[in-house]
């Protein structure tokens, strides 16, 4: 089942799939020069020139516009939201860039970074937590088995899933997380030069330190994918198994391949439990991807990780993230921002092949208010 798509915040572009197709698309404002067949007729158009896509007013996928955070009247089951956050980075700033999302931003603040991380908690859990367009009513895999929308935030550097992952905790409780990534990003903040503040802990390189520290990570169903990080000792490798996770190194492709890496994720957080997705676009070497925070050579190509990414379909995705991209260090070409552009369509359309989040709430609600074969969070016990 195709559901509907939306893309939100402050200022935000509604999305929209239905599987009859019946959206209506924004009309450029030289309608009257379009083909027709009265003039010339386009193979298998069915006599009609579609507006270019860089014609009209710009919106996310040139579809209608609503600022769906405060229009809490809005309905979808797939959201874009943008992130606007790169002051947690430790090498170049990496906001994500405006032409790529055409989608709203969560509004956050450029000089605090501790009230910006909760704003982008605040923003992400408000749309996360509203009643989706599709199964509204029908068991799902949320806390008191809910049904609700996915998100896809836009980044921003690598410090926004901290507080994506607080908001998705709430919604979902500790989450089984895959992580693309030439880093591995649970490093302890005295690894960056110590923590002189507890603001300054919380950066691109210690999210996941601080996600594991704050129960927000399902235990040992956490997985990287394409790391091949400079470490400050073998004790890293150490504390990143103490945080849950299972290391996929870059190289591995050349030995396993690209069917052997979905193995190994795919073993790793199975196909029945809630997963978060962040996609850092370091995970592609340079030469794909040079506009980034802290590039690392011996990545994958753009080929190789989408294909991985497909290989991913019937995982219970609820949410994801791309993050890192750095447009004043990208090409002529715009490979980053294309790469980036790609791998999200992917992510998308896992999830819309997926169908509703109550394709994942087989059991039945108890009159003791239990629901069979839906995970429940501790409160609830």
């Amino acid at each position: 089942m195709l559901f509907q798509l939306l893309s939100v915040a402050c200022l935000a572009s509604f999305v929209i799939a239905h599987g009859d197709h019946d959206q209506k698309p924004i009309a450029g404002p030289h309608k009257g020069l379009w083909y027709n067949g009265r003039s010339q007729s386009i193979p298998g158009d069915g006599g009609t020139q579609a507006d270019s896509v860089f014609s009209g007013i710009s919106t996310f996928g040139r579809l209608p516009y609503a600022p769906c955070l405060v229009d809490e009247g809005e309905k979808y089951d797939i959201a874009f939201i943008g992130a606007p956050f790169d002051t947690g980075t430790s090498f170049s700033s990496s906001q994500f860039i405006r032409r790529l999302q055409y989608c709203g931003d969560i509004p956050v603040t450029s000089y605090d970074n501790a009230y910006a991380i909760q704003q982008i908690e605040d923003g992400h859990n408000k749309l996360l937590m509203r009643q989706p367009k599709t199964n509204a009513d029908e068991i799902g895999p949320a806390l008191k088995g809910k049904t609700l929308p996915r998100i896809i935030t836009l980044g921003g550097d690598h410090t926004i899933t901290l507080p994506l992952l607080r908001s998705v905790n709430k919604a979902y409780g500790p989450i089984s997380v895959i992580h693309f990534d030439s880093h591995l990003d649970t490093w302890k903040p005295k690894v960056f030069g110590g923590a002189p503040s507890e603001q300054a802990a919380i950066n691109h390189g210690t999210y996941f330190y601080h996600a594991h520290d704050q129960g927000l990570l399902a235990n040992d169903t956490n997985i990287h994918a394409g790391i091949r990080t400079t470490l400050s000792g073998l004790s890293d490798y150490d504390h990143d198994g103490y945080c849950g996770f299972e290391i996929v190194e870059a190289r591995e492709i050349d030995v396993i391949g690209t069917e052997g890496i979905i193995k190994k994720i795919r073993d790793r957080v199975g196909t029945e439990k809630p997963v978060y997705l962040s996609i850092d676009i370091d995970t592609l070497d340079p030469a794909f991807a040079p506009a980034t925070g802290t590039p690392e050579t011996g990545g994958w190509s753009t080929r190789e990780l989408r294909t991985i990414i497909r290989g991913l379909e019937g995982i219970n995705f609820v949410a994801a993230d791309i993050v890192e991209v750095a447009p004043a260090y990208d090409t002529n070409a715009e490979h980053t921002t294309m790469a980036a552009a790609d791998t999200l369509f992917e992510v998308m359309s896992l999830m819309v092949k997926r169908g509703p989040m109550s394709v994942m709430g087989k059991g039945e609600r108890r009159g003791d208010g239990e629901i069979d074969g839906v995970r429940k969070s501790r409160n609830e016990l």
